[in-house]
């Protein structure tokens, strides 16, 4: 039954990503909208991009938790903190990529960290013993 775990993961993580990812997207979209109406000093849309990241950064944690939960499955402690951790660094490393107009991170990325937290789905420490 092993393998449930996994594709419960596994439609949890593309479900995350789809909405962390579309949230940098539409948030950069407004950084740059809002610095192309500022008066072009060195901080305008500052507040928008750090808001965007963190929001990401924040909810893609909470996301995988949710969502396993609603799933029904528990103990994914690995995964809510290893993935979360891997986002953000995945997130930023590809900041450049998706931080411009229509601008999305790379695909071999999004697939590697699906793939990645597809396989900490499996993880459950509880059951280990």
């Amino acid at each position: 039954m092993r393998y449930m775990r996994h594709a419960k993961g596994a439609l949890t993580v593309v479900a995350a990503t789809a909405a962390c990812h579309t949230l940098m997207s539409a948030g950069y979209t407004w950084v740059q909208g809002s610095r192309a109406t500022a008066d072009h000093t060195m901080f305008s849309g500052a507040f928008e991009f750090l808001l965007t990241t963190a929001a990401s950064w924040a909810l893609m944690p909470l996301l995988l938790w949710v969502g396993m939960r609603v799933m029904g499955e528990t103990g994914n402690a690995v995964l809510v903190l290893v993935g979360g951790l891997v986002w953000v660094g995945v997130s930023g490393y590809s900041i450049d990529a998706i931080d411009r107009p229509g601008g999305h991170m790379p695909i071999p990325a999004l697939a590697a960290y699906v793939l990645l937290c597809t396989g900490l789905a499996g993880v459950d420490p509880a059951r280990s013993r």
